[in-house]
């Protein structure tokens, strides 16, 4: 379960422009429109690097914590809310930002993975993606990993037996169903089928040979 242990730092730049027509131009120079708000300050308009932005995703995950350094105004710690990416192009259109301080708990949904493989003829369903938790803002977890390795028709795995790390703690309803493994379902094959079976309606029975 890896978690962000420091803040990853991205130089920003105040936004001055609104409107859709901003948003291509500053998406066409490279950067993602983002707004940033809470603890009672007025929202800020930024332009966030697109390329910087993207590679603290991909190490830190969607909650990544960054360290937005304001052209113009210095640091502030800020929690990544949301992202919005295109359906299509798959580039980053918008972001969203909360103001966090050191030390504050803040309250995510984090993805669950599974891992390994159930025993042969059993089969794997993750009911759940992702659990409502709490952290230190700088103790977040990328992921939850609930390992499947070997399993048998009924194991299960519900929220409250997930392993957190410390200091994290279950917000989501402790019985809801993370994952569940049972036993494969064979699959009708042409030998299985009846051989004395009638011809479906609609379909003539073959010619017995003289």
């Amino acid at each position: 379960m890896a978690s962000a242990n420091q803040a990853s730092v991205i130089n920003v730049a105040l936004r001055t422009e609104s409107g859709k027509g901003a948003s291509r131009r500053a998406r066409r120079e490279g950067n993602v429109p983002a707004v940033l708000y809470g603890h009672g300050s007025t929202p800020r308009h930024l332009l966030v690097p697109a390329r910087d932005f993207a590679a603290v995703l991909r190490n830190n995950g969607l909650n990544a914590v960054v360290d937005l350094k304001i052209e113009g105004e210095g640091e502030q710690l800020a929690l990544t809310k949301q992202v919005d990416v295109h359906p299509i192009r798959n580039y980053i259109e918008h972001a969203d930002f909360v103001v966090i301080t050191r030390g504050e708990k803040v309250t995510v949904e984090v993805a669950i993975v599974t891992e390994g493989d159930a025993a042969p003829g059993n089969l794997v369903t993750q009911d759940a993606s992702f659990v409502e938790i709490e952290a230190d803002v700088l103790s977040i977890p990328e992921q939850i990993v609930v390992s499947v390795e070997d399993a048998v028709a009924g194991f299960s795995v519900t929220a409250a037996e997930l392993t957190l790390p410390e200091g994290v703690t279950l917000v989501s309803d402790p019985e809801t169903l993370i994952v569940a493994v049972n036993e494969a379902q064979k699959a009708e094959t042409e030998s299985d089928a009846d051989p004395e079976a009638p011809a479906a309606e609609g379909e003539e029975a073959p010619a017995e040979s003289e």
